[in-house]
């Protein structure tokens, strides 16, 4: 009988710790940090033409997995 007290009183713990760290952070959109004067574009924007002298992006072949 001993063993099964000891049993719940860390499966309590556990599920509770596991509810207590569940809720941290914040929700919604990242914000950018202070003073920064350009922010990244919006996910999904579309990219400007690359330069004259850059280099095009190869895709790797992790890309599909990233």
């Amino acid at each position: 009988m001993r063993h099964l007290g000891l049993r719940i009183a860390v499966l309590a713990l556990t599920v509770g710790a596991g509810l207590s760290l569940s809720a941290c952070g914040r929700r919604g959109d990242l914000e950018p940090p202070a003073g920064a004067e350009n922010p990244a574009p919006p996910p999904g924007s579309p990219r400007p033409a690359p330069q004259e002298g850059e280099r095009p992006d190869k895709p790797f072949i992790l890309d599909g997995i990233l």
